[in-house]
């Protein structure tokens, strides 16, 4: 059967993506970034997986607000990377794995979790920037992708709870799909930031490093934050944030039925730099034991 093996966690910031694109990673302002993913890079090369189950948010680029899923899943062989306004980053375009997506689907909306089937679909910074951090600069990425759009842009948005159950319920669903494949799940997007408003530019790296403690250690407790807390210490584009509680409550040591803690998962890497476009950027990497 297929299993989860690891979960990977990281910042999509869409400035990231231009600094590769136009090789200005080793610019002083960027180098420190593209540093804490060097060790990710290696261990990327040294636990490929055959699937990676990708949690990210689009930015109004599939969905606008005539169309607002809170969960959508593609589930279409492949996926082109969408041109945000200033033409479409020269990335692979991403393969799906169909087969599993559709199975995850019907898996998880049998578990009561109403999901929006995509069968075209072009994916923005979102998804591809946490690809390129932690593959770097390849003709082809390492493996299928299947993308898992959340809606953390328009209210109302889903809350870190019913993130957190969502986890379980992919976990359940993709344990039961009959073929051995090792995948793994990210949950992307954050930490601290706001893009407008009169706290624009804020940054709150205390209460992001608190956060990655608690999601590793607690994250039954982390998953109770109501959103109130997300927009007062991290921003209002900090809720984005929730969708690292799906790739958490998605590992072996949460129970099916409670949230029940086992033995945590080792803790691989941990980095985090601030700032990176006006944003506090976040990465974690853990191993199902």
């Amino acid at each position: 059967m297929a299993k989860i093996t690891a979960s990977v966690y990281t910042s999509h910031v869409p400035a990231i993506g231009a600094a590769l694109d136009l090789k200005k990673d080793h610019e002083p302002y960027w180098q420190p970034v593209f540093k804490g993913y060097e060790k990710s890079k290696l261990w990327m090369k040294d636990n490929k997986p055959d699937v990676i189950f990708l949690v990210y948010n689009d930015h109004a680029t599939a969905f606008s607000l005539e169309m607002i899923p809170t969960f959508a899943i593609g589930c279409a062989e492949s996926f082109t990377p969408a041109d945000e306004g200033y033409g479409a980053r020269p990335v692979p375009v991403v393969q799906g794995h169909p087969e599993l997506a559709a199975h995850i689907a019907q898996s998880v909306i049998q578990q009561d979790f109403d999901l929006t089937i995509v069968n075209k679909m072009d994916v923005d910074h979102g998804l591809t920037v946490p690809l390129s951090l932690m593959c770097g600069d390849v003709t082809a990425w390492p493996c299928p992708v299947i993308p898992f759009a959340v809606n953390v842009v328009q209210y109302p948005v889903p809350s870190g709870q019913r993130c957190f159950n969502l986890g379980k319920a992919l976990r359940k669903a993709i344990e039961s799909f009959d073929q051995n494949l090792n995948v793994q799940i990210w949950g992307t997007g954050g930490m601290s930031h706001q893009l407008q408003g009169a706290r624009a530019g804020l940054i709150n790296l205390d209460w992001d490093k608190a956060f990655v403690e608690r999601m590793v250690n607690d994250p039954a407790d982390l998953a109770t934050m109501p959103h109130i807390d997300y927009v007062r210490e991290a921003g209002s584009e900090g809720i984005e944030l929730v969708m690292w509680l799906i790739a958490r409550g998605a590992m072996s040591d949460i129970s099916d039925d409670a949230n029940k803690i086992g033995k945590a998962p080792k803790e691989i890497h941990r980095f985090h730099h601030v700032p990176a476009s006006n944003t506090s950027v976040g990465h974690l990497i853990l191993e199902n034991h």
